[in-house]
């Protein structure tokens, strides 16, 4: 997944990384030569200083995490995923050797689809179970988590059980009783631990020290939890990432075709090109978007029907309600805009004009390298080994071709994935309507056990002199804050880390020469 070669004949350093991201590489260049590692905190006694990058620091408001070779720290970089590099005679080259492409496949028929589907997936499940110690899964009661438990179990009997986290505190985010669905199909145990406002503000500032930088949103938070009750029992344990943009399982993505729709049919253009969504198919599905009319009001609060990579773009903008806490005119964000622009419309790898292989590719592209970040920041601080069996090439590659009106039929999210794995996955979780990922109830706890942990951090001497927000003016806008903006949380994030990391330089300079 990652490793590094050193060839002394040539006098040349040969780096590469995986090709989804999995594991991470940084590195950094200057006065101390050439210096890279897995974490970036072990990069910071290299850099001049511990300075926090301005042209990317905008990336972070808008969507909470960063979308280029360039990290949050200055001087600090990332090998991108399906890279490799080279360093000889000083210089540094980078290359791309890897990558997916949405080459759709519209002569197929959607039983070769399905058969195949099936097939790599039962594949890449045998391929991940090769281990020499007891294997388990997370489980948070949705259908990718679910089918990865079910699938583990049939092909090895010695599977050790799963692990769930849930909060307690407040209604609505309890999701245990789906969890005890999953295993009682499979006839193993369910290792349930009750997360609280308690662990989260005794345990947050070590989860930004492991993440090295705020990415990806609060699940990173539970996700701890997952790795500490599992790292004490045992070693290896699966992940279901990717399925929610390879398959379409965003709420967004749903949001983003209904307005498709409507403007096609408005227009009359509903029959043109391979596949645009019609209103009569997605007016079933619209029942998943209950929970989040919040953010289609938000959405189209200004406006419909334009240009589909800036209504995209709106879509994962988690910063429309800070304007009153960041001083934006301290920063380009049309810059992120024209970066966000070019991954979106990339035409080399998305070809065709489907809107959701767009929006699909970019979160692939762009979002999922971030949630592995956590994921692997997570389990290695817990020496638990972490796999994601959906992220096996072949899959990858043969899903890039299946056309949306197979796999996102009408806004169906996961529709392909649950039609084939029907019989795996437990008719309670098939068919719920009410899932929204792993839900945390910052706004609760914020406004509730939490407000006093919030107003210390962001009323201290420190949070006031970074210049680019008003910590006083969070506080103010606390009780304001609805159930979907991540303001406060991304805000949070960012101050703890700059306790962590900028306010402890001295001690980080220290380490070369200890």
């Amino acid at each position: 997944m990652l490793f590094a070669l050193w060839d002394p004949a040539k006098n040349r350093l040969f780096c590469g990384r995986d090709r989804f991201g999995i594991k991470p590489l940084y590195f950094t260049k200057g006065d101390q030569g050439f210096v890279f590692a897995s974490e970036m905190k072990a990069l910071l006694p290299y850099v001049e200083s511990i300075r926090t990058n301005q042209e990317i620091l905008p990336e972070y408001l808008t969507m909470q995490y960063t979308i280029g070779e360039q990290t949050l720290f200055e001087n600090i970089h990332t090998l991108m995923p399906g890279h490799f590099l080279l360093l000889e005679g000083g210089e540094v080259k980078i290359r791309k050797y890897w990558d997916v492409s949405y080459d759709i496949d519209h002569t197929s028929s959607a039983s070769y689809f399905t058969d195949k589907l099936e097939h790599l997936l039962h594949d890449s499940v045998n391929y991940h179970l090769v281990s020499d110690v007891p294997v388990g899964s997370y489980l948070s009661g949705g259908i990718d988590s679910s089918l990865m438990t079910v699938l583990a179990h049939q092909k090895n009997k010695d599977f050790y059980g799963a692990f769930h986290g849930r909060f307690m505190e407040y209604p609505g985010y309890d999701e245990s009783a789906y969890a005890e669905d999953a295993v009682e199909k499979i006839g193993k145990p369910l290792y349930v631990t009750d997360i609280t406002s308690q662990d989260f503000s005794d345990n947050i500032e070590k989860v930004i020290y492991h993440l090295d930088t705020p990415v990806a949103g609060p699940g990173s938070f539970p996700n701890t939890w997952f790795q500490n009750l599992q790292g004490s029992t045992l070693k290896l344990c699966w992940e279901g990432k990717v399925v929610m943009m390879i398959f379409g399982g965003y709420a967004r993505y749903v949001i983003a075709y209904f307005e498709q729709s409507i403007r096609a049919a408005i227009e009359g253009t509903y029959k043109n090109g391979n596949f645009v969504v019609t209103p009569e198919s997605i007016i079933p599905n619209l029942t998943l978007l209950q929970e989040y009319k919040p953010l289609i009001r938000q959405f189209w609060k200004e406006g419909l029907f334009g240009p589909i990579d800036e209504r995209y773009f709106r879509l994962i903008d988690r910063s429309a309600d800070t304007k009153n806490e960041i001083d934006w005119g301290l920063f380009d964000k049309e810059s992120v805009l024209q970066r966000f622009k070019g991954i979106f419309n990339d035409g080399a790898r998305v070809k065709k004009e489907a809107y959701f292989d767009k929006m699909t590719h970019f979160d692939f592209k762009c979002l999922l390298p971030a949630l592995l970040h956590v994921e692997d920041r997570m389990s290695m601080a817990h020496g638990v080994e972490s796999r994601v069996p959906f992220l096996d090439h072949p899959l990858i590659e043969f899903a890039a071709t299946i056309p949306a009106n197979i796999k996102f039929p009408g806004g169906r999210m996961k529709a392909l994935l649950k039609d084939v794995f029907k019989e795996e996955i437990p008719s309670k979780i098939l068919n719920r309507r009410d899932k929204m990922g792993f839900p945390v109830p910052l706004k609760e706890w914020f406004a509730g056990p939490l407000k006093e942990f919030v107003y210390d951090i962001f009323s201290s001497q420190a949070a006031k002199t970074r210049g680019y927000y008003d910590p006083l003016k969070v506080i103010e806008n606390l009780d304001h804050s609805s159930q979907f903006s991540r303001k406060v949380w991304g805000l949070l994030s960012l101050e703890l880390w700059h306790r962590t990391f900028h306010d402890n330089e001295t001690a980080y300079k220290k380490l070369v020469s200890s």
